[in-house]
């Protein structure tokens, strides 16, 4: 059966092109520096906005158009696998991505619940094989179902402890078996509503016990895909223990747990903990722990996590720079956590939607391409900081000074000459390259 019949392959047709499902920006073969688009983009599609979520919001029932909205159970499991193997070769997706449940539905137990899942992987397994789309992570939802109501690794409960182990496990098996290229922990609940009943130390201690299990199990079955912390600070939780990538990067160096994991940086959960997007994937990159993007946006007019899809060329252009100064993001990708606005409700708009983000992300891929090949930021950081190039400032980077010797070079010192930041002449630069590079 054919779930998206009104929608052929999407075709690079340039900036010029009218054609709403058509790549306007996005061309996976043009090559930029040392690859193509589609390596240095590596785009993935998020599961379950795409073909699980049905537009409830607090205030609606689901309104979302799916032609397989009249399935239930497993059937709709199986609807769901054809749909998106159809939507992965009509969009021309590199990766996709998936939470357990996403895939397949909870049973009563948890060896149903593995039964339900083996056999939908059985079936994801099958397509891959004469598919292009690898699986960039997967993951196991530990926060919606009540049992979850206090947290997972965290939880007061050791019965709920056990079974989030047991289900990152089967997760970690069907990470090997597909051959995923990371996963990914995402603590939705991992926190804390208050601390008038809340042993934080422990939560802690535990959280860094899981992360050790799961890190001895990957081992033991050979799973080699690189581990994936995403940071937020807040939704659902009141504060996540996982705030940010500076909170995280404390937390896994406390526990020793540094050499296994990376971060998946959030644009809307950058926003959320006061952040911009470019500034958490700065501070993974510093430390050698970027390691993959969840691509989307958040409105600033709203607190909450908006997942929209990315069309802000001046996020997209920073966070690319960002990347490319990474060199990549090695096994990481950009995945699409947005989901499309209640009011869009088409089955096409799905493609609409996508195309979208991955034409914006083209867009910043060849504009911050540009900005580093030009050197125009990092010589005017170069020379704004080249007192430590010589004289006293070369001797504190050489560990040279000490605060005698500081104090020795400033006890007569008259003035001090600074100047000036020029951040004004810097962002209308950026938007000189945003509106010259096409």
């Amino acid at each position: 059966m054919a779930y998206f019949e009104n929608v052929s392959k999407i075709q690079y047709e340039g900036p010029t092109s009218k054609n709403a499902l058509a790549f306007k920006f996005y061309n996976p073969e043009e090559i930029i520096g040392d690859r193509t688009m589609e390596e240095w983009l590596r785009f993935g599609v998020a599961y379950w906005h795409t073909f699980t979520y049905d537009g409830t919001d607090p205030f609606g029932h689901g309104n979302m158009i799916r032609p397989w909205n009249h399935l239930k159970g497993m059937e709709l499991a199986k609807a769901r696998v054809e749909a998106a193997f159809e939507f992965f070769e009509k969009l021309n997706a590199p990766f996709f991505c998936f939470h357990d449940v996403d895939i397949a539905p909870e049973g009563e137990t948890l060896r149903e619940t593995n039964k339900n899942l083996d056999e939908i992987v059985d079936m994801i397994e099958d397509y891959m094989k004469t598919s292009k789309t690898k699986l960039l992570w997967n993951t196991a939802n530990m926060f919606s179902h009540p049992r979850f109501v206090h947290g997972a690794a965290t939880s007061c409960n050791a019965d709920v402890f056990a079974f989030s182990a047991a289900k990152v496990k089967k997760g970690l098996e069907v990470a090997k078996r597909l051959g995923a290229e990371n996963y990914v922990f995402w603590g939705g609940r991992e926190g804390y509503e208050s601390l008038l009943n809340t042993d934080m130390g422990l939560e802690q201690d535990n959280l860094a016990r899981f992360f050790q299990m799961a890190v001895d199990y990957a081992k033991e079955i050979g799973f080699s895909g690189q581990f994936l912390i995403e940071p937020k600070p807040k939704e659902p939780t009141k504060h996540q223990y996982d705030f940010d990538v500076a909170t995280g990067i404390a937390f896994l160096k406390k526990y020793n747990l540094d050499p296994y994991f990376k971060f998946n940086i959030e644009a809307n959960h950058a926003t959320l903990a006061g952040h911009t997007f470019e500034h958490e994937l700065r501070v993974a990159r510093i430390n050698g722990m970027l390691g993959s993007v969840d691509a989307n946006q958040g409105d600033p007019l709203l607190g909450w996590d908006t997942d929209e899809f990315p069309t802000d060329l001046n996020a997209t252009t920073l966070a690319m720079y960002e990347i490319i100064k990474n060199g990549g993001l090695g096994k990481g990708g950009l995945n699409f956590d947005a989901k499309v606005r209640r009011g869009s409700f088409e089955p096409e708009d799905l493609f609409r939607a996508h195309i979208a983000g991955m034409d914006s992300f083209a867009v910043g891929l060849k504009v911050a391409h540009k900005l580093i090949e030009d050197h125009v930021l990092d010589d005017f950081i170069a020379n704004r900081y080249r007192s430590y190039n010589e004289g006293i400032g070369k001797e504190i980077i050489q560990g040279k000074a000490d605060f005698k010797t500081l104090e020795e070079h400033v006890l007569d010192m008259k003035e001090f000459k600074n100047e000036s930041g020029r951040v004004e002449e810097l962002r209308a630069l950026v938007n000189q390259y945003l509106l010259t590079a096409f």
